[in-house]
């Protein structure tokens, strides 16, 4: 295993909001930084094209250097799907992006954090090289944003890579700068965040300005801001 460097930020972005199309990603593209945005068909993908993004946009921030995570059509907690229903949900989004153009989705992100061990199988089955989860079980979950583990490569298993800062409205510029301050002795800090805003869910919503303070503050301190897929080039085997 290789040593991971001191300062090592995965940022990650879920269910595809407008915002982070308009917003976060020229943000983190004018500091050089990169993310992965993992997309999902379900919640209102679909019918509301001024709240969420449309395929095109998703190709843009492909073109753009980004990476599209496979967050699957439906959005809906892998532990109540059968394996069968949970490969054609994955297909979905690994044939949209065929259709876009859009590199082939290597990581996974489970929807709404749930995940089990059928499911976990149909990842490695399909191989998928990392998969994110939530702040649980090691933390408590809190639908408003919080706390969770750095991701540990020697004690993780690459399928399920903890979310050590979930932003929302109970998770403010000190919670940043404890999760980010994980990011040594061979960890990594792994950030989630969905809309900056999020105007349909507001329990994960987070406010331009402080997204901002985020962004500063990485670019200021000199972390390396990578995409969830880039672990690779960090991690053997």
């Amino acid at each position: 295993m290789s040593t991971l460097p001191d300062r090592l930020v995965a940022l990650t972005f879920d269910d595809g909001p407008k915002s982070q199309f308009t917003f976060a990603a020229p943000l983190l593209k004018e500091c050089g930084f990169n993310a992965t945005f993992y997309i999902t068909e379900g919640l209102r993908f679909l019918v509301d094209k001024e709240r969420y993004m449309t395929w095109e946009e998703v190709a843009a921030l492909d073109a753009d250097g980004f990476e599209i995570g496979n967050h699957t059509q439906h959005h809906k907690n892998v532990t109540t799907q059968s394996d069968d229903e949970l490969r054609v949900d994955i297909d979905h989004i690994d044939t949209r992006c065929a259709q876009y153009g859009i590199t082939h989705p290597t990581t996974f992100c489970y929807p709404g954090y749930s995940n089990g061990p059928e499911a976990i199988e149909v990842l490695r089955q399909r191989g998928f090289r990392f998969a994110r989860r939530g702040v649980a079980p090691e933390y408590p979950y809190h639908d408003e944003g919080g706390r969770g583990p750095a991701y540990d490569p020697a004690v993780h298993d690459p399928l399920l890579i903890p979310t050590t800062g979930a932003s929302g409205p109970q998770w403010g510029f000190d919670d940043f700068l404890w999760a980010v301050d994980q990011a040594r002795d061979g960890q990594v800090a792994v950030l989630t965040f969905h809309g900056v805003p999020d105007l349909d869910h507001p329990w994960v919503h987070t406010e331009p300005d402080l997204f901002e303070r985020y962004v500063a503050h990485l670019r200021d301190n000199d972390f390396t801001v990578v995409a969830l897929r880039d672990l690779a080039n960090y991690i053997d085997g």
